[in-house]
């Protein structure tokens, strides 16, 4: 990543071009400043994962990448057009505020949000059904959108989502309200058009999906992005961890650890020295700790989430993530 303008390039873009660009977008609200100079990279092929608590901007933020709402300074580019309504046919959007009429027959809503997009009905019907057979949902193809259950109509409005083929697909909280197993499946569905080369975009407030999925992410809190880049590099800001259970409980081995050293149960827990471990094994050896094991662990997602927005916006997820599994 280039730490000056928090540009990341995927690996897994071949063409190293972007399918987004955005420098600098500010959003108001009659007067409140809810978006503050957000800088986002999204290389094509990618998925990318916007992280951040309710109210930290990422709505706003996507509504703009998209042109449903224009920001009040800054620069956005988005499949090479500076207008995102120029390419709107070339994007498929889920807003987290979902919504279908129900007497509609479900072969015919995802046809009908694929007409939105410039796709013909009858195409859009027949690749319904088609989608709809492919994703389990054979047997409701001719019942009303009020006869499906709540995770099925989910379903429906996300096969409407990309019945039309976008390159781009943005996703506004899509994991939010569905159980375990169909959360599964949306993962393995965004890891399909990642193969497939279609650039997928998502805000969650649940890290662990981000963790799992996504190449890049740029974290949000309180509408300004303190971090835009890999996933590695994120992790990689927060030292490895040292955990070290020995068969002594005390000698002239700890003057080895370091400062920061903290003991849990049978095992200590340090950083890494930047020495490398090699230097501590030797002079564990040579106190006769009695190493009964010694694991290097990397710190997660979550650890680094908490390291650049702060505990408070962590916290501020978890409750939200409480709160959806109700």
């Amino acid at each position: 990543m280039n730490m000056a303008t928090g540009e990341f390039t995927a690996s897994a873009s071949v063409s190293g071009e972007l399918a987004i660009e955005a420098r600098g977008l500010v959003k108001r609200f009659d007067g409140a400043l809810a978006v503050d100079g957000v800088d986002i990279s999204v290389p094509s092929g990618a998925i990318y994962g916007i992280l951040g608590p309710n109210g930290a901007g990422k709505t706003t933020t996507l509504r703009m990448l998209l042109g449903i709402i224009d920001p009040d300074e800054g620069y956005r580019r988005v499949l090479g057009a500076d207008d995102p309504q120029d390419v709107a046919r070339k994007i498929g959007y889920l807003p987290e505020e979902r919504g279908l009429y129900p007497s509609m027959k479900s072969y015919d809503a995802i046809a009908f949000m694929g007409a939105l997009r410039g796709l013909p009905l009858e195409t859009g019907r027949r690749r319904g059904k088609e989608l709809m057979e492919q994703h389990g949902l054979g047997h409701a193809i001719d019942k009303q959108i009020r006869q499906l259950s709540k995770g099925m109509a989910q379903t429906v409005q996300l096969l409407g989502t990309l019945v039309h083929e976008p390159q781009l697909v943005v996703f506004d909280e899509p994991f939010s309200g569905l159980d375990a197993i169909n959360q599964g499946k949306l993962e393995q569905l965004i890891r399909g058009l990642a193969d497939k080369g279609t650039t997928v975009i998502f805000s969650t407030h649940v890290i662990a999906h981000a963790e799992r999925l996504c190449e890049a992410i740029a974290i949000i809190a309180g509408g300004k992005v303190p971090y835009a880049g890999s996933v590695e590099e994120a992790r990689d800001r927060i030292p490895a961890q040292v955990r070290l259970e020995t068969r002594n409980p005390d000698g002239p081995w700890r003057a080895a650890l370091p400062e920061a050293t903290r003991r849990v149960g049978d095992y200590w827990y340090f950083p890494l020295p930047e020495s490398g471990v090699e230097p501590l094994l030797k002079a564990l050896i040579e106190g006769e700790a009695g190493i009964h094991s010694l694991s290097i662990e990397r710190a997660g997602l979550h650890d680094a989430f908490v390291a650049i927005a702060g505990e408070a916006a962590a916290r501020d997820m978890v409750k939200q993530d409480a709160g959806d599994s109700q």
